[in-house]
């Protein structure tokens, strides 16, 4: 069974969101540019596999 968040829970997250939203936002920018980073790096397995059988 899930835990269950009090409704003083949810407005101190979204406290929390509201005093840090451009920090919070820049973390998921460079978050999604490493994790493209690494894609690009790191070829898909499955897609190499797709390429070879052709």
């Amino acid at each position: 069974m899930p835990a269950k968040a009090s409704e003083a829970d949810v407005y101190a997250a979204l406290a929390y969101y509201h005093d840090c939203r451009q920090e919070i936002r820049q973390q998921i920018r460079e978050d999604k540019a490493f994790a493209h980073q690494m894609q690009l790096q790191t070829p898909s397995l499955l897609q190499e596999r797709l390429k070879n059988r052709r």
